[in-house]
């Protein structure tokens, strides 16, 4: 008779809604439920609400651009839809899919309803992005007791409470794994999706972790399936079944130990339920290449909204930046970085957009570009003493340094 499994000292969860940004639009549009449909578009692409009070959608097929998948509903997904996927690519998957505009400003608003919904039950909460925490329940009560014959049952009511909470609060479902450490519920998160609940232990290891792909670790991407793959490796299992010689002597000594360590599902990252973000970005993908001179007006438009939006999340997290930085990418994918850091911090739109604007003037733009992006680094917050003696401001390139001394003045007539 094979043992109940024990739980283990520690208790962590992982929570992922479910297609987070596709859900939150089927609130609005509800008609939308089970049709096939994708997130990502432009705002022409919103719904046309006709005279008969229906609603007419833009379809994927419609589209042209270079747009990418934000999202798709998991009826797009089966039609081999996913997240990062070019549209025109969808397009060709799903051509009868509905396209609609990202709404970052709702997705955030459900962000925070569900976060705060979750606090009220389990208050150690690592934030890992617009969709997704890390919950410590290691000391929730209930967390512990048996329901009936089955030791997990307390594990799966307070996660079936949290769901419950989290649908209350939002309209939305989500997927919780639990396990003893944060590598494991990451992976047990996804397994029961959508809606799902997913406790395991380690003695869980060997039939429900080992048997899946080496890209359900969170950790192990492309280059390095590819190189595992190689070398005859295809599951957790296999990797596993290594030893940790061979692991360092293919893949390094840090990774190598890694990968060893993960495969045997051993992770101690603590629940860190606060950390200060190294940077702040704002930046956009063109429809269609610009050029710094002929698209002098458009580009000027977006580099001050850019910069606008830059200080209001400066503003809302509460940060002064004394370094500000711009990021560019020209046709053919060739991507430049500049910045500038400066004697004071800022957090302003005007002064942001100065900076920034020195930043332009450092780079040859006698290429046509695809992307624009404005950073906010080195951070602060008000009434933080200023440490050690100020950075000295980043000096201009001389002309002689770029290709064109012509395009450092392309962008002299936006204001800056």
């Amino acid at each position: 008779m094979q043992a109940a499994p024990s739980l283990p000292e520690r208790l962590i969860a992982h929570l992922d809604m479910d297609a987070f940004y596709a859900s939150v639009e089927l609130l609005r549009y509800p008609e939308l439920k089970g049709r096939a449909v994708v997130i990502g578009g432009r705002r022409e692409h919103a719904p046309r609400t006709l005279a008969d009070g229906t609603r007419e959608y833009s379809l994927l097929r419609d589209y042209t651009g270079r747009g990418v998948v934000t999202t798709s509903t998991y009826a797009a997904r089966d039609l081999g839809v996913f997240s990062a996927m070019g549209l025109m690519k969808a397009a060709l998957r799903a051509p009868d899919a509905i396209l609609l505009p990202t709404d970052f400003d709702s997705y955030r608003h459900y962000s925070r309803l569900f976060k705060a919904a979750v606090a009220e039950i389990a208050p150690v909460i690592e934030d890992r992005g617009i969709d997704e925490i890390y919950i410590d329940l290691t000391d929730v009560p209930g967390i512990r007791e048996p329901v009936g014959h089955d030791p997990l049952g307390g594990a799966k009511a307070v996660a079936r409470e949290i769901k419950n909470s989290v649908l209350k609060a939002t309209g939305l479902t989500c997927s919780i794994g639990i396990t003893p450490n944060k590598l494991l519920s990451k992976i047990a998160s996804e397994l029961e999706k959508p809606d799902g609940v997913t406790v395991l232990t380690m003695e869980d290891l060997e039939t429900r972790i080992w048997p899946l792909a080496v890209r359900k670790v969170n950790g192990i991407g492309p280059k390095a399936a590819a190189k595992l793959a190689a070398l005859g490796v295809e599951t957790v299992g296999d990797i596993a079944g290594k030893t940790l010689p061979w692991l360092v002597e293919n893949f390094g000594k840090s990774y190598g130990a890694w990968l060893h360590e993960a495969s045997h599902g051993r992770d101690r990252r603590p629940v860190v339920t606060y950390s200060e973000p190294v940077s702040i970005s704002r930046e956009t993908t063109f429809e269609r290449d610009l050029h710094a001179k002929q698209d002098r007006a458009l580009l000027g438009r977006i580099f001050t909204q850019l910069c606008e939006q830059l200080a209001g999340d400066l503003s809302r997290k509460g940060y002064l930046s004394r370094t500000i930085g711009i990021k560019l990418r020209f046709e053919g994918f060739v991507t430049v970085t500049r910045d500038l850091t400066l004697d004071l911090p800022i957090a302003d739109a005007a002064a942001i957009r100065h900076a920034a604007g020195l930043c332009l003037k450092r780079v040859d733009l006698s290429k046509r570009l695809r992307l624009l992006g404005v950073r906010a680094g080195n951070l602060s917050h008000p009434g933080d003493a200023l440490r050690g003696r100020p950075a000295r401001k980043a000096k201009p390139a001389a002309a002689s340094e770029t290709p064109e001394a012509e395009s450092l003045s392309l962008f002299e007539d936006l204001p800056l």
